[in-house]
């Protein structure tokens, strides 16, 4: 699996999922359950994983709806 998204902004994580659903791509969420127990502070970051054939094209679009990763490059 890689990560494509993180983020403390619970409204991008909300619309990638949506954005990743409608493409047919399947996704993995981490962080969710840790980012209610400390009270939706931002603290912890919330993740977005995807298989490691559907990276580039998760990738893409996020990108093209104006969704930063967050991540390193």
């Amino acid at each position: 699996m890689k990560e494509i998204l993180r983020t403390t902004d619970p409204l991008d994580i909300t619309f990638a999922t949506a954005l990743l659903k409608g493409e047919g791509i399947r996704y993995f969420s981490f962080g969710e359950h840790m980012a209610a127990m400390e009270g939706s502070t931002g603290v912890f970051p919330r993740r977005l994983m995807v298989a490691d054939e559907d990276e580039f094209i998760a990738a893409v679009v996020l990108r093209d709806n104006g969704i930063d990763s967050g991540l390193d490059t």
